[in-house]
């Protein structure tokens, strides 16, 4: 389907990469075409003061969940590998990269390895060509260093990012929780947050090396982002992701057992936690993602160390990285530049701002919206959110889709 006729969003706040303006924004054709006044013809709706942005670009998801996505200003999508089956495969890439349309793109990511189990390349080319948007190593990191270095070179070669897990295996484990103070006293097995920066050191010099562009997904500690920080600094391809539980909460999360909280890579200590904001304010950390994989009870519903690790992140997305703009760490541009416009450049779509000739996926958001986050009522098919009963603000007032609302 495509939009029939043009739409033109006025009296709102628009939300562009250099700054927030009061003004109008016009749909025509599916494509943004410009912020002038509306043509005769045009749907004209008023957004009454509300924030018109970029529909929400979210790299990294374990799961298609469109009622979540919908609920939380989520047009677009970059499906991980992790599936059943994975994602090593062209014609179960092409099957994703088909499905959704038209209220949502699926743009897949494709499995680094056979299977994901990090010893044979997949035929990533193959899968480039069937619609797969970027390469992924899946929820593990790849521990062979001579068959990451061949990954990097090959993705380099084929102009695609590769997304990585950081968390180095022969350290991390089997733990459910990150060595310190709080797993000691819950009694959990916990590995050493350094097993992260080992992973991301290694990855970027291996990075380095092939000339290849790196995404981690997630980057929790201090040490892991001083050495992103510094490897963007020498000109190295590298870009960091974040999920909210860890900008949010700290390990502290985890006492009496909240299996919610159960998370990989696991919640760090409180100075990890400022560290992480430290660099969402510097521009060390490029994506805000949800992390989207919701688990139901029988896979939360089990000792803490048994859990699967995971959470429903799509529906507050928008809402705890809007927490970072009312606390001064980020401004509303930078905001959703973390949200839809970095993760839409790492992808290669033609979304993600507010720019003229740009797919017309567009959200109309009230920031200062109340509501309670309950897992019990939330539009995902399961409600492992670590912010159940929390209470917070901003909801997503309307969606358009290729400037079809949804």
């Amino acid at each position: 389907m495509r939009q029939a006729r043009p739409l033109m969003i006025v009296g709102g706040r628009v939300v562009l990469r250099d700054g927030v303006r009061r003004g109008a924004l016009r749909l025509a054709g599916g494509r943004i075409a410009g912020f002038a006044n509306p043509c005769d013809g045009d749907e004209v709706i008023d957004a009454k003061g509300l924030l018109i942005a970029p529909g929400l670009v979210d790299l990294g998801v374990f799961a298609v969940d469109k009622p979540a996505f919908r609920f939380g200003g989520i047009t677009r999508a970059g499906l991980m590998p992790d599936q059943h089956p994975p994602l090593d495969y062209p014609a179960r890439v092409n099957f994703i990269a088909k499905s959704g349309k038209p209220d949502l793109w699926v743009h897949p990511l494709a499995a680094a390895t056979v299977g994901l189990a990090g010893h044979e390349l997949a035929e990533i080319a193959l899968m480039r060509d069937a619609g797969a948007r970027a390469v992924a190593t899946g929820r593990k990191w790849i521990g062979d260093s001579g068959v990451m270095l061949r990954l990097l070179q090959y993705s380099a070669m084929l102009d695609l990012v590769v997304v990585v897990h950081a968390e180095d295996a022969g350290l991390a484990g089997d733990a459910a929780a990150t060595a310190g103070e709080m797993a000691t006293r819950l009694g959990l097995p916990g590995a050493p947050a350094e097993a992260e920066a080992l992973a991301v050191a290694r990855d970027i010099a291996l990075a380095e090396l092939s000339g290849a562009r790196v995404h981690f997904r997630q980057v929790t500690t201090r040490a892991a982002l001083a050495l992103v920080r510094s490897a963007k600094a020498r000109g190295v391809a590298v870009t960091a992701g974040i999920t909210p539980a860890h900008f949010m909460l700290s390990d502290l999360a985890t006492m009496n057992f909240r299996t919610f909280a159960r998370l990989s890579p696991p919640l760090r200590n409180e100075d990890d936690r400022q560290a992480v904001r430290e660099a969402l304010a510097d521009g060390t950390i490029d994506v805000i993602a949800s992390g989207h994989d919701p688990r139901g009870p029988e896979d939360k519903r089990l000792p803490f160390a048994d859990a699967a690790p995971g959470m429903a992140g799509a529906e507050t997305l928008l809402a705890m990285t809007l927490t970072l703009v009312r606390d001064g760490v980020i401004d509303l541009p930078r905001a959703f530049d973390l949200l839809a416009g970095a993760p839409a450049r790492l992808l290669g779509v033609e979304a993600g701002e507010l720019r003229e000739g740009c797919e017309a996926d567009v959200a109309l958001i009230d920031p200062e919206r109340p509501w309670v986050i309950d897992g019990r009522e939330m539009a995902a098919t399961a409600g492992n959110t670590p912010f159940d009963r929390q209470p917070t603000q901003g909801r997503v007032v309307a969606l358009y889709k290729g400037g079809l609302a949804l």
